[in-house]
């Protein structure tokens, strides 16, 4: 069967769209103006040392404070595992999380610490045409 003319169906656009949200995080992670913008104004978000935070005003001030702080120097590298539909509009994003600690001070270490890995969970909601991150919960991995 020739499927060179078929349209992608509705679920593997969302999956593309889901992709590239995941993207976006990981590229604007340093960026206060732009990451709090990927979530819903109503966010929980559980970051990797257990902090929770409510609302995306209040992500964007925890992130304003840490980008002032040697946590700026934190870098994380996500990587999708599994994307799963609850609903049309709901989408549950399974991710590994690789932590790299780029501070000055574990560079001078004679002993380099290994990146640190967690697996993260994103419940997503639809916002139109894209999507938008509702919940984010990091658990370290042992």
């Amino acid at each position: 069967m020739d499927t060179s003319n078929s349209t992608p169906s509705t679920r593997d656009v969302d999956e593309k769209r889901i992709r590239d949200l995941v993207a976006r995080t990981e590229k604007a992670q340093i960026d206060p103006d732009v990451l709090p913008a990927l979530h819903t104004s109503d966010l929980v978000l559980i970051n990797f040392g257990g902090r929770r935070l409510f609302g995306r005003e209040v992500f964007a001030s925890a992130m304003t404070e840490a980008l002032a702080s040697p946590l700026k120097d934190i870098r994380t590298v996500l990587e999708v595992n599994d994307i799963r539909f609850a609903t049309p509009d709901v989408a549950i994003v399974s991710l590994t999380k690789t932590v790299h600690d780029e501070r000055s001070e574990a560079e001078d270490s004679s002993e380099s610490e290994p990146p640190l890995t967690g697996v993260l969970t994103y419940v997503l909601t639809r916002a139109g045409d894209d999507w938008r991150i509702a919940l984010a919960q990091t658990t370290p991995i042992l």
